[in-house]
């Protein structure tokens, strides 16, 4: 194999404009260059590119064929010169990336979108799970970077940084009895049973007696929307369209219910790249606005 790309874009240009002459003006280059390059590319191949007969360079059956997979294999050393170009400016080559189950889709979806255009060249690998399992990727290698809600105390084995909140509300099933009262006190929340957030590093507070426990927020919000109980939960959880089940917001003045804190962690002595930074503080601006 003796051919090289600048015959093939010779090829396809001639092709495009269906003449030598007219291929090698949009090229620059002397309609003897073209035509040889052309005339070696036929025989390197060991087919006939163009048919000759007429005053126009027509591809044959196989020059059509052949026209198809050069214009690919133009379109690979583009991607590959891109993609270069891209490594030597310092981007990351590629980037895996853990989200908390429970974070607001929206801005997940977003963040993606945005990701795909600013770094088209970027090999990324997206990873979900519960809070606790997102922290486990990136000690496991598994991911560079985990966001998730802050749950307890640092990892032990990651650097941390805090990018923002989700608000959060106490949510019953449509037909709970504690949707008759309007608003609900730490009283009425009492009979009802509770269910909570389970993590083995902290420990939730409990306003019933009765109570139960999950390490995921959907498992949580599934069981409050079929009336098992109440639960407080992200907001975003009981609004996001694409969640197939109802819940309802309680009002209630007697709890304090701060937003939930999201942060961003990376192991320990490794230093985040261009695109992982960029995602850093893009994630950071859309839960505001999300919020």
């Amino acid at each position: 194999m003796r051919w090289d790309l600048d015959q093939l874009r010779q090829f396809i240009a001639t092709a495009d404009s269906g003449s030598i002459s007219a291929a090698a003006r949009s090229l620059g280059k002397a309609q003897s260059a073209v035509s040889t390059a052309i005339a070696l590319l036929e025989a390197d191949l060991g087919v006939m590119l163009f048919d000759r007969s007429g005053h126009r360079a027509r591809p044959t059956d196989a020059g059509r064929v052949l026209l198809l997979e050069a214009r690919e294999l133009l379109r690979q050393a583009s991607e590959l010169d891109q993609r270069a170009l891209s490594l030597a400016a310092g981007d990351d080559a590629r980037l895996a990336l853990a989200f908390d189950e429970a974070l607001p889709y929206m801005a997940i979806s977003a963040l993606v979108r945005e990701l795909s255009d600013r770094f088209p060249h970027l090999e990324l690998t997206l990873l979900n799970g519960t809070a606790a399992e997102v922290a486990d990727y990136v000690a496991g290698r598994r991911a560079d970077a985990a966001f998730h809600f802050d749950r307890g105390p640092a990892y032990a084995h990651c650097d941390q940084h805090h990018i923002g909140a989700v608000p959060q509300g106490v949510f019953v099933s449509s037909g709970h009895p504690l949707l008759e009262a309007g608003l609900a006190g730490r009283k009425a929340l009492a009979r009802h049973r509770q269910i909570l957030m389970h993590a083995d590093d902290m420990r939730e507070q409990a306003y019933s007696p009765r109570v139960w426990r999950s390490d995921s927020f959907y498992s949580i919000a599934d069981m409050v929307a079929d009336g098992l109980g109440w639960a407080i939960l992200p907001v975003n959880i009981a609004r996001e369209e694409s969640y197939p089940k109802s819940l309802r917001q309680l009002e209630c003045p007697s709890l304090t219910l701060p937003p939930l804190p999201v942060r961003v962690l990376w192991r320990r002595g490794t230093r985040p790249g261009a695109s992982a930074r960029w995602v850093e503080t893009r994630f950071s601006e859309l839960l505001r606005s999300a919020g």
